[in-house]
């Protein structure tokens, strides 16, 4: 599974170690040590993936994220020295696909790019229907697209497969563990308090009332589910 990785790390050592084990895999890789040029690369070259660190110079990494995602649905896999709950979930929130603490195992990060790479590059023609209809809700999983009420809806990849477990099994009640596993299997780097954070940010995107949601609803003490409502009468919130 070759493909075309940016690396963005100001730590030339680093840098040059994950660039090695990345085309042992058989990537190429090009290597920027800046945020400004990450962002002048990912625009000229579009990458298959970005390895991100998230302390660069002149233009940080999450700000590379956030301006990134606006434009693009590239894989992101962030690296940082921070081990925060609270960085995790910035990470996340901004659209970071995975995320590893330094230090790290490069055999576990060039594990981690196939990973994110077979995600991506699944091929959906396997599903009979790619469309996955719930009320007005519509994730179509052959064009990795969402609409709600019929106008299309900007979704993170961690956001998008989130959305599709739920909406492959309306009224089902997935509790966060199950859900966790959908984004990233029982990662060490993951908790539970990510699977709130997704869906706090689902809402705001497929909800007419985020406050009142009646689509992605919250079954308490249990997890989320989605349902095909319309108003908030009989629902849990």
């Amino acid at each position: 599974m070759c493909a075309h990785i940016m690396l963005a790390e100001d730590d030339t050592k680093q840098a040059e170690l994950i660039r090695q084990y990345l085309e042992r895999d058989r990537h190429s890789v090009v290597v920027v040590t800046d945020g400004r040029a990450a962002l002048d690369e990912a625009r000229g070259h579009v990458p298959d993936l970005l390895v991100l660190d998230l302390m660069l110079p002149k233009v940080d990494g999450l700000d590379v994220c956030r301006i990134l995602r606006r434009e693009s649905d590239i894989p992101v896999l962030m690296l940082t020295a921070r081990s925060t709950e609270d960085d995790l979930l910035l990470g996340l929130d901004l659209g970071a696909d995975d995320y590893m603490t330094k230090p790290f195992s490069p055999r576990e990060l060039a594990a981690r790019v196939r990973t994110l790479l077979r995600r991506t590059r699944a091929a959906p023609a396997a599903e009979p229907d790619p469309r996955l209809r719930v009320g007005a809700v519509v994730v179509d999983t052959a064009r990795h697209t969402v609409t709600s009420d019929g106008e299309p809806v900007d979704c993170t990849a961690g956001e998008f497969r989130l959305l599709q477990a739920l909406a492959s099994q309306p009224e089902r009640v997935f509790n966060r563990a199950q859900l966790l596993e959908q984004l990233h299997g029982f990662d060490r780097y993951m908790t539970e308090r990510t699977i709130d954070v997704h869906v706090m940010n689902l809402r705001k995107k497929i909800e007419p009332q985020p406050r009142k949601p009646v689509r992605l609803v919250t079954v308490y003490g249990v997890g989320y589910k989605m349902v095909g409502g319309t108003d908030t009468d009989g629902m849990c919130q």
